[in-house]
């Protein structure tokens, strides 16, 4: 057990820290089903024809992270039972409360734009099948095998417009989480107008470098080649979100700095001796200098497709580890300075235990668990299913 390291004066109550790892981990992986869907709705609402080979696995990724974003929050509450008293007892002014609105709906749209998507290859599969098998895919079909050009192009249509809802509550989803640190007056540390924003962003980077390294890694897997138009366009979108994440963290801090109001002693001090490794080291040195001219070299110039790959992959898992640390500093360090503003304390992060480092890690890969066991039922890379008139 590690001993709580403080400084200077503090409440009572502000020695431990509160909100741990869990809440950590969760806006990470709200941020990695935002940034999959933008990917999806790109190809699907933007025609952006190079991302058709990851359109179908970004929608499914974020449908597996989506799956797992309540979890952080449920393993963090003690009743965990609870949590359903927002859906039963609502208090539409509550800002915590809304997630469960916001959650909800967005989790019936992705479900029925993956049912709409994945129709074709559903009717070819229990055509296919026999027994309970048959049986299932019968079931997920909804008993309904018209493959007629006519029902495909209304598939297309509701495809479309619940793609276009989908990226306005995308930005909403993740927007949402932001603003519940930036409308915290209390802390000078959360509460800045920009947070949303900065959490928005960051979600969308997060989301289209997780896609980069799933896709690399599946098409090895497999034994496949991967689409290099596909990646190279990833890779610029990445970058162009990149710089306006960046610039928009880096913008913060030098308001806050050049403000200088009285709770900035103790927000420097904190940067520096308790965030001096996550924060100045970490997030805004080696994990965003080095993406962003990596990135830069990738989308600019010419070379050869390995070599592409193999800067823009490392930059997308450096990336990624930006995020990390990104959601680590502001929800973490939120509470290790005081409010009275003159006094720090640690957090030590457990091993084991409902809150601690084991179970983060557990949490984070049971979406890409889902994802197999998806890919089991459903095959994402499966071609495409023949028209066939119904």
């Amino acid at each position: 057990m590690h001993e709580i390291v403080t400084s200077g004066f503090l409440f009572p109550n502000e020695i431990e820290v509160h909100w741990s790892i869990m809440i950590v981990i969760y806006p990470y992986i709200t941020g990695l089903v935002a940034g999959a869907f933008i990917v999806s709705s790109l190809y699907h609402v933007f025609g952006v024809k190079e991302l058709k080979p990851i359109a179908k696995f970004s929608l499914v990724g974020a449908f597996c992270f989506l799956n797992f974003a309540c979890t952080p929050l449920l393993f963090h509450l003690g009743h965990p039972e609870r949590a359903f008293n927002i859906m039963f007892t609502p208090k539409f002014t509550s800002a915590m409360s809304g997630f469960g609105y916001i959650y909800s709906f967005y989790l019936v749209l992705v479900l029925l734009e993956i049912w709409f998507v994945f129709r074709p290859q559903i009717v070819s599969m229990a055509l296919e099948s026999t027994g309970l098998k048959k049986l299932f895919y019968w079931f997920l079909a909804l008993g309904n095998y018209d493959l007629s050009e006519k029902t495909l192009a209304i598939d297309r249509k509701l495809i479309l417009f619940l793609a276009a809802i989908g990226i306005p509550s995308a930005c909403l989803l993740h927007g949402y989480v932001g603003f519940l640190f930036g409308s915290l007056k209390s802390n000078p540390w959360w509460s800045t107008p920009l947070m949303p924003v900065i959490f928005l962003m960051s979600a969308i980077v997060s989301g289209i470098a997780v896609l980069i390294i799933c896709y690399w890694i599946v098409m090895k897997a497999k034994g496949m080649k991967p689409d290099n138009n596909c990646l190279k366009c990833l890779y610029k979108y990445l970058w162009g979100f990149f710089i306006v994440d960046l610039t928009l963290e880096m913008l913060e801090i030098l308001t806050m700095y050049y403000e200088a109001h009285e709770e900035w002693h103790i927000i420097s001090r904190m940067l520096t001796e308790r965030l001096g490794f996550s924060y100045i080291i970490l997030q805004m040195s080696i994990c965003s200098v080095i993406p962003m001219i990596l990135l830069g070299i990738v989308s600019l110039t010419n070379m050869k497709d390995s070599t592409r790959n193999t800067l823009g992959i490392f930059s997308s898992a450096l990336i990624l580890i930006q995020v990390l640390a990104m959601r680590w500093n502001v929800v973490i360090g939120g509470q290790l300075f005081s409010k009275s503003l003159r006094g720090l304390t640690t957090y030590n992060l457990p091993f084991f235990g409902r809150e601690g480092l084991a179970m983060a890690v557990v949490l984070v890969a049971l979406p890409f668990i889902t994802m197999y066991v998806f890919n089991l039922i459903l095959p994402v890379w499966q071609k495409e299913v023949p028209k066939a008139e119904g």
